[in-house]
């Protein structure tokens, strides 16, 4: 890293066994990962020589290329098995596949994430970084194998890519600004969501993040809004922009969820403090594998403003869709079958 001109890092065409892998900066010039083989991990996580570091971890790197069409293969189907995260608080954490901390002025292009021990790919605390033509594969049976997480960051984008998982095809956490999500395919999966928030007072808003043109297949949620409903963080989550989506039998095409409360960890009386705003949905079409195509269940402390709906056509089995309205009165133009609220 102390070198003053660009390098190059190749992994070649076949097969490869990585234990694990730390890239640690800060770089004087330009860093181009070149995988066109494919690395594979480790099936069992306590292999692992560093056991609280991800698989493949690069922090404080700047002007990063990743690229060369190859693939890492987390191996994650004995660790899949062991996963009791949804019950047990204290689960063991399980590695990454790619670990990004402190990156900026990057691009991850034309490679492949596949089978992850636990999320695909972590993007935190970075700075004007692109995913291109990324492709996660992993089968909708992988517990907690998030696609992309990113928070604590700002102008992040994941463009032309596909995304196959069993959990979020794209979350997004706390502290986050300036994120575009264009040209998406999702599915199987989560949907694209952002959330959960509000259970750590030092969180902070989210604004600005932009989906478009992303096409949800047999994903269990299209697009999705989780806040925690007695908690302590009164962030704003503000200026939102989804539009031109297709849904193909995505369960619950758009949700707004701010009584969020997986495995009764929370008290429902009492409502979210935070708040949603500034919001564009337009131009939603396909098909639901749920009746209930749109769900705002907004708090009743902080009710949901200035959310304006235009075009949506989303349908149900050939059947009448319905709609959930709670804290909501939205602004509409165009015209929206079902009808919303």
């Amino acid at each position: 890293m102390a070198s003053t001109t660009a390098s190059v890092i190749l992994i070649p065409e076949g097969d490869w066994t990585l234990s694990q892998a730390l890239m640690e900066g800060p770089n004087k010039a330009p860093v181009n990962l070149v995988v066109s083989g494919t690395l594979k991990a480790y099936r069992d996580p306590a292999q692992l020589p560093v056991k609280s570091r991800d698989w493949v971890t690069i922090n404080h790197v700047d002007f990063l290329t990743i690229s060369g069409g190859g693939v890492l293969d987390g191996q994650g189907q004995e660790a899949w098995k062991t996963n009791d995260c949804n019950k047990n608080k204290n689960c063991a954490k399980l590695p990454i596949n790619l670990s990004l901390n402190f990156i900026n002025n990057s691009i991850i292009e034309d490679i492949t994430t596949k089978d992850s021990k636990n999320f695909h790919v972590n993007c935190i605390s970075s700075r004007n970084v692109t995913f291109k033509r990324f492709t996660i594969n992993a089968p909708d049976e992988s517990p907690n194998t998030d696609g992309i997480h990113i928070a604590q960051s700002n102008r992040i984008k994941v463009i032309d890519s596909i995304i196959k998982t069993g959990d979020d095809c794209i979350s997004m956490g706390d502290d986050l600004t300036d994120v575009l999500i264009k040209n998406v395919q999702c599915g199987p999966g989560h949907g694209i969501s952002i959330g959960s928030l509000g259970k750590s007072v030092e969180e902070k808003y989210v604004k600005g993040i932009i989906v478009q043109g992303c096409t949800f297949t047999n994903t269990q949620n299209g697009i999705r809004i989780k806040t925690w409903p007695s908690a302590p963080a009164t962030l704003t989550i503000s200026d939102l922009h989804f539009i031109n989506l297709t849904m193909v039998n995505a369960g619950n095409p758009i949700v707004f969820d701010q009584k969020y409360c997986p495995w009764n960890q929370c008290d429902l009386n009492k409502p979210s403090l935070i708040k949603i705003r500034d919001v564009v949905i337009n131009n939603i079409r396909g098909t639901s594998a749920t009746s209930d195509v749109i769900s705002f269940i907004c708090s009743k402390a902080k009710p949901c403003d200035n959310v304006r709906i235009g075009y949506i056509d989303l349908k149900h089995n050939g059947e009448k869709a319905t709609t959930i309205c709670e804290n909501i009165k939205p602004i509409f133009s165009a015209t929206q079958s079902p009808r919303v609220c």
